[in-house]
């Protein structure tokens, strides 16, 4: 079958047409700051808006049928031309003269990485920084299920869409129609947005200062307004305690939250993957906090500020913020972990490798694969002692398919591969081991902050602009899952069959 390469290109003209139009929103914002880069902004936006426009205007005349090969098509390349259009804000208003570097940080932005080239965030224009943190807000629920959330009149092919870029193992739907699904996704993600925005402005962060965390905070991107992140706010527990509840909230499946607002709470906290999530934030963060706690000298030094609150209290946030920020790949910094002893630096490298729950806006492997490749792997006693036996994995009492099990072991394999790879092609750069494990499993987590040179309380100004294109290819393949983009490099795809 031959590839309907007019809906692709149709499709894409009207990402650019989403760019352009949120690109007008940091223009207002610029005008209302006065920052003087308001005409920059504006000629963004226009020239994504004409270019979409005109795209679609020459592929309006197309079949309205998608198939799987052209839905992961769509959804590759619709990254990509996001992320390539998307940098013409950096580059025209000189924020980030560099193309290299503009697109890094543009594909950091959508793909909710949230590592940065700026050496100093508060120099640049209001408008540029929101329209940095609107990349991140739209790439964290996805920019396609947004696509079809707010223009069903497309009506092609939603599913092969939402089931190529949602995160996890199998995308829920909520509603039998895919359209009214994303909706209901994209309200959820708007009303935990405008809440931590009004939480944190009542804290006393400012109100630019607060809607740009906001949507840093629930699309786990880690992006800040501030050049020491949240820990710029050490000294006011209670706006890194907001942050700490929506890191929470923004790396636990969107669907349960659904379920949870309709009155089936029982359901949410009954679900097998939210209660592994409650655990390992639970335990991992007493280990953080109780090293922290009998370490106080490495923890005053690894701040901004003083603790305010008594040194338990330091302790636990610190541990509890950074353990969350790792586990859903938000990457905000309240505190260099990598000065907590080497058994921490170690500690949260490994935490890399987690990821959120399926259905978040978390990066990383998910809980729920680590939950089924465990389970499956003490089943694998089982199996030994009863050969003839049929010993499924259950997962919420349900037993699952083998295909699945194979999918996540498949999967989790192909993760780790891409790690060594990545890791190998750093080291090429010149860049020492440490640094190069630590990129590698930060960019294809999307998790931001990495170790050594690139740590916590660094950025990536420091990486080779061939290195910044290999960083943003792994946070690419990270970000849609592995399987969605590299199906694309086999040579059967592309076969008309």
């Amino acid at each position: 079958m031959k590839l309907n390469y007019k809906i692709i290109f149709y499709f894409l003209g009207s990402l650019l047409l989403f760019n352009g139009g949120f690109m007008l929103l940091s223009t207002l914002i610029s005008l209302i700051y006065k920052d003087g880069v308001t005409l920059q902004l504006a000629i963004s936006s226009l020239a994504n808006l004409i270019l979409g426009i005109i795209v679609m205007f020459f592929t309006r005349k197309h079949t309205k049928e998608m198939n799987k090969r052209e839905g992961y098509i769509v959804v590759t390349f619709g990254w990509i031309i996001m992320s390539l259009s998307g940098a013409t804000p950096y580059v025209l208003t000189g924020s980030i003269p560099n193309f290299s570097n503009a697109f890094f940080e543009t594909m950091s932005g959508y793909t909710t990485t949230g590592a940065s080239i700026l050496n100093d965030i508060e120099a640049v224009p209001k408008g540029v920084l929101f329209w940095r943190s609107l990349t991140h807000w739209i790439g964290g629920m996805g920019i396609i299920v947004l696509a079809i959330a707010i223009l069903p009149l497309l009506g092609i092919g939603g599913m092969q869409l939402f089931a190529a870029e949602a995160p996890g193992p199998s995308a829920d739907k909520l509603h039998p129609r895919i359209t009214d699904t994303a909706k209901r996704l994209w309200l959820i993600y708007f009303g935990y947005t405008a809440a931590e925005t009004l939480f944190l402005s009542l804290a006393g962060m400012s109100f630019f200062d607060a809607i740009n965390h906001a949507l840093c905070t629930l699309s786990t991107g880690g992006f800040s307004t501030k050049n020491a992140s949240v820990a710029y706010w050490n000294d006011q527990p209670i706006i890194q305690y907001i942050i700490i509840l929506f890191m929470f909230l923004a790396g636990t499946n969107f669907v349960l939250s659904y379920f949870a607002f309709k009155g089936k709470v029982q359901k949410a906290i009954q679900d097998e993957e939210f209660k592994l999530y409650f655990k390992f934030v639970a335990i991992f963060t007493i280990i953080a906090a109780l090293i922290i706690y009998f370490r106080a000298d490495l923890t005053e030094s690894s701040i901004n500020h003083p603790m305010v609150w008594g040194k338990a209290e330091s302790a636990f946030r610190h541990a509890l913020f950074q353990v969350l920020s790792v586990i859903t790949t938000t990457g905000f910094v309240s505190a260099d972990y990598t000065l907590w002893t080497p058994f921490l630096v170690v500690f949260f490298f490994g935490l890399m490798f987690l990821g959120g729950s399926a259905g978040s806006t978390s990066g990383g492997v998910k809980v729920v694969r680590h939950l089924i490749l465990i389970k499956n792997g003490f089943l694998e006693f089982k199996r030994a002692l009863h050969p003839n036996a049929i010993i499924p994995v259950r997962y919420n009492k349900k037993a699952i398919e083998g295909g699945i099990v194979f999918n996540i072991l498949g999967f989790f394999i192909l993760y780790m591969l891409s790690f060594i790879i990545g890791a190998l092609v750093f080291s090429m750069f010149g860049i020492d081991y440490k640094s190069a494990v630590g990129l590698a499993a930060s960019t294809l987590g999307n998790v931001g902050p990495a170790l050594g040179d690139f740590g916590p309380v660094n950025n990536y100004a420091a990486l080779p602009n061939l290195a910044q294109w290999w960083a943003s290819f792994l946070m690419l393949i990270g970000r849609l899952e592995l399987f969605t983009v590299l199906i694309l490099l086999t040579p059967f795809f592309w076969r008309n069959r």
